[in-house]
């Protein structure tokens, strides 16, 4: 896969499709590869430009601190080496969050943003969960162990329950980590450091936030406080479903974000 230099890393990234550019950032979990099946189903109408971040996947891994500025920054780097002068940003998670920030430093080159089970914020059952998942890492070291602490906090009950074949790929996925976990660490105090909460009514574009309403980690209170602050939003919550809600609802997921991106824009909040 190809890489880019950007200051003293090297990112990897895939650039893959024609049309409007749709630049997609992931979380604090996995690497570029979580939006494989977007990316697939995009591809024939959009372009769309993953990466991995810095310290995860294929680009550049170092023990050092980190902020979710320092990823935006990142972020707008490739996409002006890249030649994007506007594209749709989509951020799952931390992705979302550093999201805000690249549409914060430069506006021109979001046309829209879209929030995917993201936080300007993280509320005090947020900094819990994300808190105990980290702690879990440290102590024991091993990234089975942590798939195995953490994956009730990505999907709500019933899929749990029911599609145990998926859980068990899921947590095969998450504990088959290979990065360092000093990087999750670091970004995981990135994450909780993370407060766009005041800057967010300088957003002008306009912005999907899609939530779970199971999410211990971006709960509907975080979403919430990004719905009420942001000019032009439309809300939609996946009822039932948690912090994977594009797993566990991928039909719905698409169909949303499909309209969303070809110029669907409505205002307002909703339920599916």
């Amino acid at each position: 896969m190809p890489m880019v230099s950007i200051g003293d890393y090297e990112i990897n990234y895939r650039d893959e499709g024609q049309g409007s550019p749709v630049v997609m950032i992931h979380g604090l979990a996995g690497d570029l590869s979580a939006w494989r099946p977007q990316v697939e189903a995009l591809g024939d109408r959009f372009r769309v430009v993953t990466f991995d971040n810095r310290g995860a996947g294929e680009s550049t891994q170092v023990d050092e601190p980190v902020t979710t500025g320092d990823l935006a920054r990142d972020t707008i780097a490739l996409m002006d080496r890249l030649g994007i002068e506007n594209a749709h940003v989509v951020g799952r998670s931390m992705g979302g969050a550093i999201a805000q920030i690249v549409a914060l430093q430069r506006p021109d080159l979001v046309r829209s943003l879209v929030l995917c089970a993201s936080f300007a914020k993280l509320d005090p059952m947020g900094v819990r969960v994300l808190t105990d998942m980290r702690e879990v890492l440290e102590w024991r070291g091993d990234w089975a162990d942590h798939a195995r602490h953490s994956i009730a906090n990505f999907v709500g009950s019933h899929f749990f329950n029911t599609e145990r074949d998926q859980i068990a790929r899921i947590e095969a996925l998450i504990g088959g980590e290979t990065r360092l976990p000093a990087c999750y660490v670091r970004q995981n105090h990135a994450c909780l450091a993370h407060d766009t909460l005041a800057d967010l009514a300088g957003i002008a574009c306009p912005t999907l936030v899609m939530g779970g309403t199971q999410d211990p980690i971006c709960s509907p209170t975080a979403t919430g406080w990004m719905s009420e602050r942001l000019a032009a939003s439309r809300t939609i919550m996946f009822e039932g479903c948690s912090h994977f809600f594009m797993m566990e609802r991928p039909q719905m997921f698409m169909r949303e974000l499909v309209a969303w991106l070809e110029g669907g824009w409505r205002i307002g909040s909703t339920s599916v």
